[in-house]
């Protein structure tokens, strides 16, 4: 199945696609949080920007190519599940193509941002009268079922490379994990520098802003709200004066975050800089340095303590002090945070396996 021995000819857009539709223009400002994703005209996370919950004076497309007529010209995504279209991005479906044409297509119909740019979009007027270049059979006609069975082609050749690369370090992992583990208790200030929250009441917000805050919740991974700088740093701690220092109220990331109060015990990883209320305790690994597969060992044994304590018994920084938790130690007796990385390192692998294996059984 090789794509230089097949004959290629120029089809228009038109009459390769029945519908092309441009999306609907909506305002940030007009944005109602929610889970719909709202394509528009980036060039990465398959076109998605965000997610809104809109249902009125909106177009939703689905199982169809969105390609951006500005911005990012000519990007081209295939578009599984409904989608918010902005108005900076065009529809091409055609009811009689599935997954496998789509995803062809999108390829050849992305370069056409060779002949656009920033300052020469792709208008209504445009889009129509392009061509883009196909493989043909031997009626002329545009091949699908080549289109088709080349991506198909292609999504078993990238599974299999996967599994084989998964399973090389699965069985490295396993070596690395084949050893008999002791476990000993430790205080929370032995592992870690606990830390005190910030805000007693939660500012009020613009809806603009990038900094995370988080708050006593079981969900959003402890996020609540998003703030700009300007707003945390004219925001006192009660509303009230006196103000503190910008450094008082950003925490820096790459730690754990733990609630304490309302929806206690819940332990989150913060990869970025972020606000808080005083509901949190951020912690701060000691004696090395903290990276994701060790943060989230180190969660699953910190909410092991969620049965100690609940709304009227709160774990405030002096009775997390006090507190301990159980790890796995090396030979030393001190925390043996290779392995955590490890283990979960591991898991991670063998579900991705597994996913793979699913994959490969449901090419559909």
């Amino acid at each position: 199945m090789d794509l230089e021995n097949k004959e290629w000819k120029e089809f228009s857009l038109t009459s390769v696609f029945d519908k092309i539709q441009r999306g609907k223009r909506l305002k940030k400002a007009d944005h109602i949080e929610g889970n719909i994703p709202y394509a528009s005209s980036t060039a990465l996370n398959n076109g998605i920007d965000g997610f809104i919950g809109n249902t009125k004076n909106v177009r939703i497309f689905e199982h169809c190519l969105t390609i951006a007529n500005s911005g990012s010209v000519g990007s081209t995504f295939y578009q599984p599940f409904k989608v918010i279209a902005s108005d900076h991005v065009t529809k091409l479906q055609n009811k009689n193509f599935n997954k496998y044409i789509y995803l062809f297509l999108a390829t050849m119909v992305s370069r056409l941002h060779e002949k656009y740019s920033f300052n020469r979009e792709i208008n209504d007027y445009r889009i129509r009268k392009e061509k883009i270049l196909l493989p043909v059979n031997e009626n002329g006609n545009p091949d699908y079922v080549f289109m088709e069975n080349y991506m198909r082609k292609k999504e078993t050749e990238l599974i299999t490379k996967y599994q084989k690369y998964i399973s090389s370090k699965i069985k490295h992992l396993e070596k690395e994990l084949d050893k008999e583990v002791e476990w000993k208790e430790f205080l929370f200030p032995e592992i870690f520098e606990i830390k005190k929250g910030f805000y007693n009441k939660k500012p009020e917000s613009s809806n603009e802003g990038k900094i995370p805050f988080l708050g006593a919740t079981a969900n959003n991974n402890g996020i609540t709200e998003f703030y700009t700088l300007s707003e945390i740093e004219q925001n006192s701690k009660t509303g009230k004066a006196p103000n503190h220092p910008l450094k008082k109220k950003i925490f820096n990331g790459n730690c754990i975050a733990v609630t304490n109060n309302g929806s206690v015990g819940f332990a989150y990883y913060q990869v970025t800089d972020f606000t808080c209320s005083h509901d949190i305790n951020p912690l701060y690994l000691k004696n090395y340095q903290l990276n994701r597969e060790i943060a989230y060992f180190l969660i699953t044994a910190i909410e092991k303590q969620k049965v100690c304590f609940e709304y009227a018994r709160k774990w405030r920084p002096m009775r997390m002090i006090k507190s301990k938790i159980l790890l796995p130690v090396n030979k030393k007796g001190n925390p043996d945070f290779e392995y955590m990385e490890n283990y979960i390192k591991r898991i991670e692998q063998e579900k991705l396996m597994n996913y793979l294996k699913y994959k490969e059984l449901n090419i559909s």
